[in-house]
């Protein structure tokens, strides 16, 4: 646990053209969208790495192109999340941790594992899963945090299981899908997926608020917090996270 817990507002990538002339000014270069995005939110989750893997050279590069004190979730692979054995993901978890993404050095946040909606809550093969997600590599403290869609897993034995683990289950916004608000880490991670495109800010004002109240009760209880727009209305994305930020600000 941090001794100052943070709070970052963010989106879900950067490359998104809709966004160009919205978030991004007139004729910036594509190469520049990344430096200008990391520095009007405080985070952003990176979605490539779960179709396919990323290169060295460009973890190191996203490191160097955002401002100090900026942190980017990274999405596992499906390769790892999408089968059928959880239990023999290994091999999956170890490529892509070997992949570069430690290159983000102190930039890189919690990598998010994120299952398929069809998957049906086992729980030893998700006790055999959650065992292989290592919580250190080459010195450095990695934070895990799953996403998953299937009623079933709405059961106390879920959250008991993440606690053992200290794995943190990701609080999805989304009309299709349970909310599940289990703290079970040093963090929470939220993904908010109902941005409306009539609304300027993505969410109404009223939801804004009861967001920022949320994320400041859990820095009171000592967690820091992720919280992402993502989906929906994407185009609101980036207004919905300003609009969060302007009212986390002291």
């Amino acid at each position: 646990m941090s001794a100052t817990p943070a709070i970052r507002t963010g989106i879900g990538g950067w490359v998104f053209p809709p966004w160009r002339g919205v978030l991004y000014p007139p004729k910036l270069p594509q190469a520049k969208e990344l430096a200008h995005a990391s520095r009007q939110v405080t985070a952003i989750e990176i979605n490539g790495t779960f179709y396919g893997a990323q290169k060295p050279e460009s973890f190191r590069r996203w490191h160097d192109d955002t401002p100090d004190g900026f942190v980017f979730s990274v999405k596992g692979p499906r390769f790892a999340t999408h089968r059928k054995d959880l239990a023999a993901a290994g091999p999956s978890i170890e490529r892509f941790l070997a992949s570069g993404v430690l290159e983000l050095r102190g930039k890189l946040g919690p990598i998010l594992w994120q299952f398929a909606p069809f998957l049906r809550f086992d729980e030893a093969g998700f006790d055999a899963f959650l065992a292989l997600l290592p919580h250190e590599v080459d010195g450095r403290t990695l934070r895990h945090v799953v996403e998953v869609r299937h009623a079933s897993f709405d059961t106390p034995a879920f959250p008991e299981l993440l606690r053992r683990h200290r794995v943190a289950v990701a609080l999805v916004d989304d009309e299709k899908y349970p909310a599940l608000e289990h703290l079970t880490a040093d963090f929470v991670y939220a993904r908010l997926r109902r941005s409306a495109i009539d609304e300027p800010a993505g969410y109404p004002p009223e939801a804004l608020d009861a967001w920022a109240g949320r994320a400041r009760g859990w820095q009171a209880a000592g967690l820091d917090c992720f919280i992402y727009f993502i989906n929906g209305a994407k185009v609101r994305a980036p207004a919905a996270a300003a609009a969060l930020l302007s009212r986390l600000q002291p």
